[in-house]
């Protein structure tokens, strides 16, 4: 019996369209053997499948000046693929994976994480596999949680100690150092990945053990939405207080309107459950002017635009795409801000409804 391939890597890309200079968001999966991309998560047949044996990748891909994060796939039949990614760190992390697996196909080879078996001396019998996906349970796993250190505050993560804890209780491991060692393995196979100074300074060799058995020391899964907001304050928390709902993150940005294309300041407020981003007018009011439904939609960051010295606007830009591909255009204040922005809508768009 043939093995299917193994999933790699999946997630919404913006791709563009072979024929026409069209940009559409797709769900776009990973394979060993190859790339298949969807019109919708959902969706069970795939609407193409580019076969990696043979391709050549190229990042950074300038072929698009007003579009960042853009990577190039050629085909073996030299058939170039085009797929933006919402921002560096996501780019980058396809572009990896992509590169390992035209490498390991090419050479006859089998893709894997690095091993860290033999340096920790895990036991054969531990499926790592497995086992993330046991912690990642929403019923029986580590729960995400919105941690705070250092007036920043960490979505969608957890702490080393509450790992350790969930290993003990789930009969993983006999104790805790066994624990430790048990982590530090997935830590260092990508199943779990650093959060904060502490814990990355830990899994950079400054630490006696790669992972850390601390409440200060924070973690997140690689596929479930975490981000990290620069500052929060008792203002802030007072203030979210007073909206109904989860408010994730909230602002002022520039936003282009659809008809007369004109850029106006207004407020946004970001929520999960259900996921809207909501906008204000900064003078004041209680009732949204509009609201931007982000299920399932794509975010990327933009270089330029036309018109944009026209109406005196820098090129800190990002795109939202909604899942019936309306489009929105909206300005951030720095590169940093549109990053934390962008990276909370991700977020909003894969967990609320």
């Amino acid at each position: 019996m043939e093995r299917e391939p193994m999933r790699i890597r999946e997630g919404y890309l913006v791709k563009k369209g072979s024929m026409f200079n069209t940009w559409k968001p797709m769900w776009v999966v990973l394979l060993e053997d190859g790339i298949e991309f969807y019109k919708r998560k959902a969706d069970n047949s795939p609407k193409g499948m580019i076969p990696l044996k043979g391709s050549s990748i190229n990042s950074p891909c300038q072929d698009f000046g007003k579009r960042m994060f853009v990577f190039k796939l050629t085909a073996a039949k030299q058939q170039d693929h085009f797929f933006q990614a919402a921002y560096l760190e996501e780019r980058d992390a396809w572009v990896r994976d992509i590169k390992k697996a035209i490498h390991c196909i090419d050479g006859g080879q089998r893709f894997a994480r690095k091993s860290t078996r033999r340096s920790i001396r895990l036991p054969e019998t531990i499926n790592l596999s497995a086992l993330y996906l046991s912690m990642k349970d929403p019923e029986k796993g580590i729960k995400e949680l919105k941690l705070e250190k250092d007036k920043k505050v960490f979505n969608h993560c957890f702490t080393g100690t509450s790992v350790i804890d969930w290993l003990v209780s789930s009969k993983s491991i006999r104790n805790r150092k066994e624990g430790l060692m048990l982590a530090s393995s997935l830590l260092s196979e990508g199943y779990l990945q650093p959060a904060g100074d502490t814990s990355k300074a830990a899994a950079e060799g400054l630490s006696d053990t790669p992972f850390l058995d601390l409440s200060d020391a924070y973690y997140y899964f690689p596929d479930s939405g975490f981000f990290c907001e620069g500052n929060s304050s008792d203002d802030d928390v007072v203030l979210k207080e007073e909206f109904r709902g989860i408010v994730v993150k909230q602002g002022c940005l520039l936003k282009q309107g659809h008809r007369r294309k004109n850029w106006k300041v207004r407020k946004f407020v970001l929520r999960e459950d259900p996921a809207y981003l909501h906008y204000y007018d900064p003078a004041g009011g209680e009732e949204p002017l509009g609201a931007i439904h982000l299920r399932g939609c794509v975010v990327t960051a933009v270089e330029d635009m036309p018109d944009t010295k026209k109406y005196d606007v820098d090129n800190i830009l990002f795109e939202i795409i909604t899942a019936n591909e309306i489009h929105y255009y909206l300005q951030a204040a720095s590169s940093a801000e549109r990053t934390e922005w962008i990276k909370a809508i991700q977020a909003v768009s894969r967990t609320g409804k």
